[in-house]
């Protein structure tokens, strides 16, 4: 059923998930504000990549609405009020937003787009979905590993890396400082989250 975009769904569920993303944003980089204050670097850094991302998704649903530019779209919605204490009830937070926006909201808004005719706009949302579902997956592991005070200390031998200079570090600990550059524990990093490992060199 082709519908005109500027009296679609579509174009309010691209507003709403501007907005949604934009707000995520600004979540996240409140949140690593949080972290940099705990002296979790590594934490701060996790937030701030994940609001890059948003960014970009916020970005690519705003082109989508090029068509209708210098227009007022009129949206309702709700978006949540993530003001925990703790860096681990800030990241279980975040999981859950994740969660939904995977589950559920980019795959309606993905449907509706797709039935209105709006292919691109579908395709947004469902591959958007994919890449929340990562986020959620990431801020559920973190959140765990504080919650079990593992992200730092491991029952086995483990490694750790140093996010300011690459020393990686193999026991059952992050060392207080790091013995290469001298920054403090909160800039290590479990090694299975490093994103640029070097292997298979």
């Amino acid at each position: 059923m082709a519908v005109n975009f500027s009296e679609s769904k579509t174009k309010e569920n691209l507003m709403r998930a501007f907005a949604g993303e934009s707000q995520a944003r600004n979540r996240y980089t409140i949140a690593a504000e949080k972290a940099r204050d705990q002296k979790m670097y590594t934490i701060e850094d996790i937030f701030l990549y994940t609001a890059e991302q948003e960014r970009a998704h916020a970005e690519r649903y705003y082109e989508l609405l090029k068509d209708l530019s210098g227009e007022t779209i009129f949206i309702d919605g709700g978006y949540p009020v993530d003001q925990q204490e703790t860096l681990a009830e800030l990241l279980r937070a975040a999981e859950h937003n994740e969660k939904e926006e995977y589950e559920d909201v980019y795959q309606k808004f993905g449907d509706i787009a797709k039935e209105e005719g709006f292919l691109e706009a579908a395709s947004a949302f469902y591959q958007t979905a994919e890449i929340e579902h990562v986020h959620q997956v990431r801020f559920g592991e973190v959140a765990k590993l504080l919650e079990e005070n593992q992200y730092f200390a491991c029952d086995q031998e483990s490694k750790w890396i140093c996010t300011n200079c690459g020393y990686i570090h193999e026991g059952k600990q992050a060392p207080k400082v790091c013995p290469v550059c001298r920054h403090d524990q909160g800039y290590f990093l479990p090694y299975a989250f490093a994103a640029y490992k070097g292997e298979g060199r």
